[in-house]
């Protein structure tokens, strides 16, 4: 459907899902990344006017004093394939990481296989690979993903019997690309290990540090050695929050009326250093920049609980009320999705569908590996 606009600006908008939907030819949804990282464009959307920049130019678009906040997470090589004893095939997507050798995963089998069941993970130990053991749902009995036990190769040059979920995914998994990002499974082809290769490097920020996404923090991805050097060289400083991303980010709120959306939860972590950054930043007179809606996800659910790490399932609807942030970096998001609603009510439902509406007609790229927005906080009163 076209976006939609309001029928009466000055009046309390009521939003339901349809107003977050919007056609996007299927040609401009990002298959591959730009050629250097901060070469992709950046849509200006600052003021009331778009203004089409590289993403090169953003550190001259600051300002000295300025406080960037970066995601730091990294994102885990955590699609496993494997068969079931029977022989059928399966596909894990490893959504956390608990303790000891468990892990929880989203699982794609064409019939679930037993409590206690023996899963062979890419061809099991007789193949070089390693077992998992299926424990059950969780987050309960009834909850939509399984916990499963990792059993290392003995047997395996640099593995031990407990080898780490961490050390069997950096092995054997394969980098978790959004679903709307098209490659091939599972082939031997030399191409495909050259594109496994680029995706491993590029789908991953430069300062990316601590493992546990499933997902990259994706406008973070734009940013290169020149840009950070630029950056500091402005005078800009840079600070760092964890958000470990789940598969969660790419699912569509199915649910007309917006309050009935169940929200994903997500882990956190503010550490001190950048609890002062940002203490600094603001007697300074300078502004939070969040790198990414996960960034924002962080810092408003500090403001909000006072709990510097945790869970967080925040939703962030036109109307929020934001404490923290400042100026937003993104990149174009999905219809009908929460980031999509996410920077609507940061930047304005009314000026954001007017970006995507120009994003679309310049034909700017879409999604994880296309380009990126420039945004400021707008006013609850000016929507």
């Amino acid at each position: 459907m076209p976006f939609s606009a309001p029928t009466d600006p000055g009046a309390p908008r009521h939003f339901t899902l349809q107003d977050f939907d919007f056609d996007l030819p299927p040609e401009l949804i990002a298959q591959h990344p730009a050629p250097e990282r901060s070469a992709a464009r950046l849509l200006d959307g600052r003021g009331a006017q778009p203004v089409d920049r590289v993403f090169r130019d953003l550190p001259a678009l600051l300002q000295p004093g300025d406080l960037l906040v970066f995601n730091d997470t990294r994102v885990l090589r955590a699609r496993l394939f494997g068969e079931k004893a029977s022989g059928g095939k399966l596909e894990l997507l490893i959504e956390r990481v608990l303790a000891g050798n468990e892990v929880v995963a989203h699982m794609k089998v064409s019939k679930k296989p037993r409590v206690g069941s023996t899963l062979l993970i890419a061809g099991g130990p007789q193949r070089g690979g390693f077992t998992a053991t299926l424990l059950g749902r969780w987050p309960d009995a009834d909850g939509p993903l399984f916990r499963l036990a990792l059993h290392g190769p003995a047997n395996a040059p640099d593995a031990t019997p407990d080898a780490t979920p961490y050390a069997l995914l950096e092995r054997y998994g394969h980098m978790p690309l959004p679903p709307y990002i098209e490659r091939a499974q599972q082939s031997a082809d030399a191409a495909q290990a050259a594109q496994e290769a680029q995706d491993a490097e590029r789908y991953q920020t430069v300062f990316a540090r601590q493992p546990g996404a499933v997902a990259a923090p994706t406008a973070a991805l734009h940013f290169d050695a020149g840009v950070l050097a630029a950056l500091a060289a402005r005078g800009v400083e840079r600070a760092n929050v964890t958000l470990h991303v789940g598969a969660g980010t790419f699912q569509p709120v199915k649910t007309e009326n917006l309050a009935e959306h169940r929200m994903h939860s997500e882990w956190y972590d503010i550490p001190a250093a950048t609890l002062e950054a940002l203490a600094r930043c603001r007697a300074r007179g300078g502004r939070v920049v969040a790198v990414g809606t996960t960034t924002v996800r962080t810092l408003e659910s500090w403001a909000r609980s006072g709990h510097t790490r945790g869970e967080t399932d925040i939703f962030i609807t036109p109307g929020f009320a934001f404490q923290v942030v400042d100026l937003l970096v993104t990149n174009f998001h999905l219809p009908k999705s929460t980031l999509m609603m996410l920077v609507s009510a940061f930047a304005g439902y009314a000026h954001t569908m007017a970006l995507y509406r120009h994003a679309i007609a310049q034909r700017y790229r879409f999604f994880s590996y296309g380009d990126a927005m420039l945004l400021a906080r707008c006013t609850v009163e000016a929507e």
